[in-house]
């Protein structure tokens, strides 16, 4: 697989329509293409004006589509242990029926969705994978999981497996409680490796790029600049930054020239907070844009005529978070910049970077919301700015 495009956004963006054009485009230059959808709220099929299923159907020439379906994705990637969690809770007294349901864990959905990705990955059926992703990055911070087990599992995986063969008989004395036994210990390694290799895939800017997906909206761009904060927080490569529903220029009357205005102001804000990411441009269509046709003029729109929407539009991390030592370290690429322009304040959950007459308004993630800025710091070309511990 040459290259992974993820899109994602708040609800309601427009993420289904820029994805599924982003793949009709990658189709017709040749490249073998998927469109996927992670989102449990489906439209991708609707978009392409194709019936969709678990797994990818052909749609048109080197396009092809899928939209998961949690039951089958579940069986699929967390079949054995989801399986013994609803035993267990089964044996706690829960219903058979509530045990099922109950064993879906809060963000397996969205993880057994994205593993797909890893999947073709490994497979190499595609040239390019395009992600309609659910309305938010939660389901990339999950992927943050092994890193978090990792020490445990690593740990006491071997002592598990070695403790296991002697405790099941000693417990089976005393009680009907059900024990993983070493085709759920081999689940949960496979599981964990495979997490893994799904993160380190994400987190490979050579073969993937996230794309954000906004309106000229004053509540839409901060949820944007949030879910950039998390994404850069984890390691994420962001390429660029797709504004979509922009009031064309022609459009006359009264009512749509405040609407222009507003929009006009909007855009100078998202070219600034977002700033070196490029800013692609969707005008309002006056028509829906669903088919194979709509799409590609959508897709012209993104990438130009004939353009490639698989290239890297953007490399490098302008800002990057990073914790050691119990500190948590900002830091904001700032080149051809000298350290007596800067100025730095910080509000709120806002980080407000001053320079000359230009401010910078970072959003910042919800780990560092109730931290203090310790000492900020500008050197080579780079502002760093260091949060003291709880």
């Amino acid at each position: 697989m040459s290259r992974i495009l993820l899109f994602t956004g708040k609800g309601g963006t427009g993420k289904t329509t820029v994805s599924a054009a982003t793949a009709v485009c990658a189709a017709k230059l040749g490249y073998k293409t998927l469109a996927i959808s992670t989102d449990s709220a489906h439209s991708l099929g609707d978009s392409l004006e194709h019936e969709l299923g678990p797994e990818p159907s052909l749609v048109s020439k080197n396009l092809w589509a899928q939209e998961s379906n949690i039951l089958y994705n579940l069986e699929k990637h967390w079949g054995t242990i989801k399986k013994w969690l609803a035993a267990l809770m089964a044996w706690r007294g829960l219903d058979e029926i509530v045990a099922e349901e109950v064993a879906v864990l809060p963000g397996m959905e969205e993880v057994a969705n994205l593993l797909w990705v890893y999947y073709y990955e490994q497979e190499q059926n595609y040239d390019v994978v395009v992600v309609d992703c659910a309305p938010t990055a939660e389901s990339l911070r999950l992927l943050t999981l092994p890193e978090v087990a990792g020490w445990w599992f690593k740990k006491l995986l071997p002592v598990g497996r070695k403790l296991m063969p002697i405790a099941t008989p000693i417990v089976n004395r005393v009680t009907d409680m059900p024990l993983p036994d070493k085709e759920i210990l081999d689940s949960v390694e496979e599981l964990f490796n495979r997490l893994e290799g799904l993160r380190a895939l994400l987190s490979d800017p050579k073969k993937t790029s996230i794309r954000l997906l906004l309106n000229p909206e004053k509540m839409v761009i901060k949820e944007a600049q949030r879910t950039y904060a998390y994404l850069n927080l984890y390691g994420y490569p962001t390429d660029a930054v797709v504004c979509n529903r922009i009031i064309p220029a022609g459009a006359d009357g009264a009512y749509f020239e405040k609407w222009k205005k507003a929009q006009a102001e909007y855009l100078r804000d998202i070219e600034e907070r977002f700033s070196p990411l490029p800013v692609m441009r969707v005008p309002l269509l006056d028509t829906e844009a669903v088919g194979l046709k709509r799409l590609a003029e959508v897709g012209e729109y993104l990438y130009g005529r004939g353009g490639d929407p698989t290239r890297v539009f953007f490399e490098g991390q302008p800002i990057s978070i990073e914790h050691n030592d119990g500190l948590y370290t900002l830091t904001m690429k700032l080149p051809f910049v000298s350290k007596g322009d800067v100025s730095l304040l910080h509000s709120g959950d806002e980080l407000v970077v001053t320079i000359g007459n230009q401010r910078r308004s970072i959003i910042l993630p919800q780990v560092l919301l109730e931290r203090q800025v310790k000492e900020a710091k500008f050197d080579a070309g780079e502002l760093k700015v260091i949060f003291e511990e709880d």
